[in-house]
């Protein structure tokens, strides 16, 4: 067998530059490389190992493993899932990170990324195997366990873990994290440890090993039996709802969830990650589901008999916190890759398969039956649309003064972009309010983190799906200017969280559009708060108030966040508070769009009013309140969450297969 001296980290990067995709979708096959390059910052414990074999790739072979300078270890994490999001699973960037805080810097991302089951390959350095310095700088030292290092913070967290011990040991476990990575059905963060001095250690490498090595991923069709079982539940319905999930898009099956919808007239309402499934302007689109959902999904949703869950693994958002779906009789088929996932809710039925593999075969099913919804569910949809498209043009619409509510702001923003332009969001109040408000004609033009909901995803997660949509025009064909532009929306809390990839969207000219809402605090929790009775208590930005030792009443802190960015780079659009604000914003982001690709990112800084909520959902999200208190505004907002603890209900299900 032929082999060749490597390190273990040229191996693995040579190793890593040989893994490809293959995705078969009705017929037609694309091929990518699974990591496309790798992101990373070096310290003690992975300089003289992946970085070297980076650098030595960098010099003998160029296109082999580009490597992207990052600022933050979290956020370039974050750029993989962004990327991963956006090429729908089909790739991702590997990550490496020197020891001690370098690597556990990583593990919120790995945590997002696993939340979400998007995959991430992340290489945490590690002492040295071989203890010759015990303990080394940024060692973790334990006296009840000395073989426990930091590395071990990613083995809850990540859907694989490994440490190499051994040079040996790299094969199985590089093989391994690819099988878990392209797994759609068990994908998620993949964290192999790498002990700083195995890293730079010989190893006689198979050419086997390092030869082309196709994954291919796996969408598994619906048994025959499980179609019946869903027919038999369907075809009684008088009032059946779809949710869309994310792996509607990750099938590639927007189109036939549109054909099924529109054979049987089913109505489609969608989760955070469902956005996009359906056109907003669809006939049968009820929107957004949930705690922040659109008054049309949520008031036809809560007299379903049937729900028909495709691709989504209902968190409490989508449900209401179990309040959403009222009717008592309900029954669920879940369509979903992950059996976790399809047997949520006492589902009737589970389908444990591809949704583009099985919407037909339900198409197909419900039309040979002459299935359609009942006269008053149909009307019933087109009410509640006209309804809730009327309450969103309200709130695009509302000119407050002296600052512009958000509503006024996503609006606007979203009137300027083109269809194919990508959103990005994950945190704070916007999420919520993007869920409700945003108008998406594309499938890819919605990319919102709610599964972990991370302040300071934003930018970075915006990059990785930059990265992503260059690629994609460079495959297409398209000039650069012809590409989409994606637009990070983020308020001035997770800003601040993390902000600091802008300087990488310097360095390599990504043009990058963010949208900052300046609004002195997080908008969010402080409405959250002030449901609960806590009057928005440590969620302001103010000067400390020293006799009562509060932030709550002082001036505002004189932080100018556009400045800020001016400072890392940044072009600085700035929208002034004034009359025309929402006018002036929209030109801002046209002019935006108008720079060429390789200009830089910029900054589109505008004031909002914090305070202004968007239209209300007519829903529930439980968040405890404290039984006993001192506080006349806590005992009232227990008054009212105990009124509505009292609609929530276990949902376990009912008879489905006779």
């Amino acid at each position: 067998m032929s082999t060749r001296t490597l390190s273990v980290a040229q191996a693995t990067i040579e190793f890593l530059a040989n893994q490809w995709t293959v995705d078969v979708i009705d017929g037609e096959r694309t091929e990518l490389r699974t990591i496309p390059g790798m992101h990373g910052i070096f310290g003690h414990g992975n300089l003289a190992g992946v970085g070297q074999a980076l650098k030595q790739a960098q010099v003998k072979a160029p296109g082999l493993m580009p490597y992207h300078q990052g600022r933050n270890e979290q956020g370039l994490v974050h750029q993989a899932v962004g990327y991963a999001r956006h090429t729908r699973r089909r790739q991702t960037y590997g990550v490496t990170a020197s020891i001690g805080p370098g690597s556990t810097n990583m593990a919120t991302g790995a945590a997002l990324a696993t939340t979400n089951r998007l995959p991430a390959l992340l290489f945490a350095s590690d002492e040295f195997a071989t203890r010759a310095p015990d303990p080394v700088l940024q060692q973790l030292e334990l006296p009840h366990a000395h073989d426990i290092t930091c590395a071990d913070i990613f083995r809850p967290i990540s859907r694989y873990f490994d440490r190499v011990q051994r040079p040996e040991q790299l094969f199985s476990a590089l093989l391994n994290g690819m099988r878990v990575l392209m797994d759609p059905a068990e994908t998620g963060a993949v964290t192999i440890s790498l002990p700083q001095d195995v890293q730079a250690e010989r190893l006689e490498v198979p050419e086997a090993f390092l030869a082309r090595r196709e994954w291919r991923i796996r969408r598994p069709d619906p048994e025959d039996t499980d179609i019946s079982a869903a027919l038999e539940v369907i075809r009684g319905a008088k009032q059946p709802l779809i949710v869309a999930g994310g792996g509607v898009h990750y099938a590639f099956a927007t189109e036939k969830l549109r054909a099924l919808a529109e054979a049987t007239g089913i109505p489609v309402a969608y989760t955070q990650a469902g956005v996009g499934t359906l056109d907003w302007d669809h006939e049968l689109c009820l929107g957004a589901i949930g705690s922040t959902g659109s008054t049309a999904s949520n008031n036809y949703a809560k007299d379903a008999d049937v729900v028909i869950g495709l691709g989504t693994r209902y968190e409490d958002f989508t449900t209401a916190s179990m309040t959403v779906f009222r009717n008592s009789r309900v029954r669920f088929v879940n369509v979903n890759i992950t059996g976790m996932d399809a047997y949520k809710l006492g589902a009737s039925v589970q389908i444990v398969a591809d949704a583009g593999k099985t919407i037909p075969k339900l198409e197909e099913a419900l039309t040979l039956v002459g299935f359609q919804v009942s006269p008053e569910a149909a009307e019933l949809v087109r009410t509640e649309r006209a309804r809730w498209t009327a309450t969103v043009d309200e709130s695009f619409s509302i000119r407050n003064q002296p600052l512009p509510a958000q509503t006024e702001i996503i609006g606007a923003v979203n009137k300027s972009m083109d269809a194919r332009d990508v959103v990005i969001c994950a945190a704070g109040s916007l999420p919520g309010d993007l869920h409700k408000l945003w108008r998406v004609k594309d499938s890819h033009g919605y990319h919102v983190e709610y599964a972990f909901s991370c302040m300071g995803y934003e930018i970075a997660g915006g990059l990785g799906v930059k990265r992503a949509t260059l690629h994609e025009a460079v495959a297409a064909g398209l000039e650069p200017n012809k590409g989409r532009d994606v637009v990070v929306m983020v308020g001035d809390g997770s800003y601040l969280m993390m902000h600091t990839e802008l300087v990488t969207a310097v360095a390599e000219r990504i043009k990058l559009i963010v949208v900052l809402l300046q609004n002195h605090g997080f908008a969010s929790i402080g409405s959250l708060s002030e449901s609960l009775g806590s009057q928005r208590f440590g969620t302001k930005y103010r000067y400390l108030e020293e006799s009562a030792h509060n932030f709550e009443d002082g001036e505002h802190l004189p932080v100018d966040i556009a400045a800020n960015a001016e400072s890392l780079g940044v072009k600085v659009l700035r929208v002034d508070p004034g009359p025309d604000a929402i006018d002036r914003l929209g030109a801002a982001v046209a002019d935006a769009k108008a720079l060429p690709e390789g200009s830089g990112p910029v900054m589109i800084h505008i004031n909002s009013d914090m305070y202004l909520s968007s239209p209300d959902s007519e829903s529930w999200w439980d968040v405890p309140v404290a039984e006993v208190s001192e506080l006349e505004s806590t005992k009232t907002a227990f008054t009212t969450y105990a009124a509505h603890k009292a609609r929530q209900r276990f949902l376990l299900g009912q008879e489905g297969r006779q």
